[in-house]
């Protein structure tokens, strides 16, 4: 009896002692967003978003145009919703080899929808505060990427 008992309270160091798992904590702060609002035509703003993009040197990998799918499948009326999807490889490779865990946030993303009438145009953001300083270095320098494409689509 006093053998188990000496296990159990054992158990508790051996547990510490065990090998961690190596990743980087990415995912312990909520997802950051940056949104704009603008009364410009729908079809300015994705114009406008595919200039950015490519301003930036990203290339577009995808184009989700779901409010005109919606309609053509007979919802007439269903207002503006797309998502577009963009990437650089170089700095994809950049991000992947700080942490493989960052594969999340690939590709970049932006939405547009209509609401209240307005356009919104949003993107996630990269987490500037994760327990990876090299990755927190790297989103320091593409949040402002991001928010400069969203801003050039929304002027009027």
């Amino acid at each position: 009896m006093l053998r188990t008992a000496a296990i159990f309270a054992s158990l508790p160091l051996i547990a510490s002692c065990a090998a961690q798992p190596e990743y980087d904590n990415l995912t312990s702060e909520r997802v950051n967003y940056y949104q704009v609002e603008t009364t410009k035509p729908y079809d300015e703003v994705l114009a406008e978003l595919e200039i950015a993009i490519a301003e930036h040197n990203f290339r577009i990998t995808g184009h989700s145009r779901v409010g005109k799918v919606i309609r053509d499948r007979g919802a007439a009326g269903f207002p503006e919703y797309d998502t577009v999807q963009f990437c650089n490889l170089t700095l994809a490779r950049t991000m992947l080899e700080i942490t493989p865990h960052a594969i999340g946030y690939m590709p970049c993303n932006v939405v547009t929808y209509q609401f209240a009438g307005k356009t919104r145009i949003r993107t996630h953001l990269l987490p500037e505060h994760s327990d990876n300083p090299d990755f927190n270095r790297f989103a320091a320098q593409m949040n402002p990427q991001l928010k400069q494409i969203v801003d050039f689509a929304a002027e009027q």
